[in-house]
């Protein structure tokens, strides 16, 4: 992400500050991100300089108009207008990035071979705020190719318990011994 979406994203985090409405505009961000995020076709209408703008708001609108805020929509139009619309998706990932910061909240990566299950969820979650000292978000992955043990990383610490990580340091010891 760049600077152009950090401004606009820190624009409209001091709007929304302002007016009192920051958990309604996370929220907002947040549906705006991941539907941006999981339609490329989306991605691509707005990055095309063929769509005119107007079809563009009508699209947004269309999509979001219900949904969100008004101070959100409103802020989406500002960004259509300026023909900014093609960063939509990386401000609202700024504006996370920068709500978390603000309310200090820490994501913490865990990846399982299988998944955790909720006793096992709520333990992590306490470790890593009594570690950090810090509200957490816990974001799960599953990767069947760690067999064993997991890997958890918050910000750009990472621990790595996995036993596909034991084996190829005792693949590793073995290799490298002559005997």
């Amino acid at each position: 992400m760049g600077k152009l979406s950090s401004r606009y994203a820190k624009s409209l985090l001091e709007l929304s500050l302002e007016k009192g409405l920051l958990e309604k505009v996370y929220a907002d961000m947040k549906l705006i991100h991941s539907t941006c995020r999981e339609n490329p076709e989306l991605r691509t209408l707005l990055k095309s300089p063929i769509v005119k703008t107007d079809k563009k708001h009508e699209i947004l609108e269309a999509l979001f108009g219900k949904k969100i805020e008004n101070i959100s929509f409103q802020f989406m139009q500002i960004i259509a207008t300026k023909r900014r619309e093609e960063y939509l998706e990386d401000i609202a990932a700024s504006f996370i990035e920068q709500y978390k910061t603000h309310k200090n909240i820490l994501t913490a990566v865990v990846t399982t071979a299988q998944g955790l299950d909720e006793e096992l969820r709520k333990q992590v979650l306490e470790v890593v705020k009594k570690s950090y000292k810090s509200e957490v978000e816990l974001v799960e992955k599953v990767d069947k190719d760690l067999i064993g043990g997991f890997i958890i990383r918050v910000g750009d610490k990472q621990e790595d318990t996995s036993i596909a990580r034991k084996l190829k340091l005792l693949y590793r010891t073995f290799n490298e011994n002559p005997y």
